[in-house]
């Protein structure tokens, strides 16, 4: 018998948010008269690192709790309709279908994690922890949803009459553009080992140490630290001079990315930045040259000054966003 049958009820399923470091996992109640309300009614996260697959943490969860007939999952990467998904940043497969059988569930859905997340954007405020710039209320129009973790996510909601529309996006992949002359020394460090280096690859938790060795290199200075976490806590304490200048340009860059993301989708309504690793070093992020880069887009930089740009926490932001997605796409 599987570990977890399905029940005929359709007011609870199981929602999971997958990174590549963590995954956060929510009992949901929906509403059975068509609303979109919803509840969490348990909560946990995991580190990918401690259990060998995806149903592995979803059996450990759906254990302590009543039976579900359905799971929605929201991921990076792709979904095949042989139900498997292809992901760079995950440390194991995932394949919908085997999480199906394994677990008993009558059906298990899968959307794009910032896709997910941008469903959740009416939530956003609730969960602020920093306001970056421009004014306190936003214009009504586009939200613009961007997430360093252990990738680079971003999604645009889109206000359309009574409904939303959200628009999951690759921006991640897009290429890295330098400004200054140090900048550029750096790209040209990491375009030795790569002919493509996208924002991804210096705008991510992994690509914040990749950021720091390429410094080194530039500077001509061995590397001392070897995981991000280290870099951020070296830079926010001021012990170590090329930490502080490594997150000093992670900062420069994801100002001038977020910024050209704004223009490339017309936002208007808000900007959030939802990443994992950005509120670990809010405060520094606040007195860096993020602002000024966001702003520095010649005579559009006007345009810019009237957007939100807020630091909120990601906690359970994908877990509501993906069940969000889902009462969605069953209501329509």
């Amino acid at each position: 018998m599987p570990a977890h049958a399905p029940s005929t009820s359709a007011a609870q399923l199981i929602a999971a948010d997958v990174g590549g470091t963590h995954v956060r996992v929510g009992l949901i109640r929906t509403s059975s008269d068509g609303s979109d309300a919803i509840e969490v009614l348990a909560y946990r996260k995991y580190r990918c690192a401690d259990h060998s697959s995806l149903s592995a943490i979803l059996a450990d969860f759906a254990g302590h709790q009543p039976p579900v007939a359905e799971c929605v999952i929201a991921t990076a990467g792709y979904a095949r309709d042989d139900g498997s998904v292809i992901s760079i940043n995950l440390p194991w497969p995932l394949s919908t279908h085997r999480i199906r059988d394994d677990l008993g569930f009558r059906a298990v859905h899968v959307v794009n994690d910032f896709e997910a997340v941008a469903h959740a954007a009416a939530h956003m405020d609730a969960s602020q922890v920093l306001q970056l710039a421009g004014p306190a209320q936003a214009a009504h129009g586009p939200v613009l949803i961007v997430g360093p973790g252990t990738g680079l996510g971003a999604a645009v909601w889109i206000p359309a009459g009574k409904r939303t529309v959200v628009l999951a996006t690759e921006a991640g992949q897009a290429s890295l553009a330098p400004t200054t002359e140090l900048e550029i020394a750096v790209l040209r460090h990491l375009l030795r080992e790569r002919s493509h280096v996208s924002i991804e690859q210096v705008l991510s938790g992994p690509g914040l140490l990749r950021l720091h060795h390429a410094l080194c290199a530039v500077r001509g200075a061995t590397p001392t630290h070897t995981t991000p976490d280290a870099v951020s806590a070296a830079a926010c304490d001021g012990s170590d001079a090329l930490a502080t200048e490594t997150l000093e340009l992670f900062c420069a860059f994801l100002g001038s990315a977020v910024g050209d993301m704004a223009l490339f989708y017309g936002i208007q309504g808000g900007i959030y930045l939802a990443g994992g690793i950005l509120p670990r070093f809010g405060p520094f992020i606040q007195n860096s040259r993020f602002v000024e880069r966001f702003l520095n887009k010649g005579p559009m930089g006007e345009a810019l000054q009237r957007i939100p740009v807020k630091l909120v926490e990601h906690g359970q932001l994908g877990v509501i966003g993906a069940t969000r997605w889902y009462q969605a796409r069953r209501n329509h």
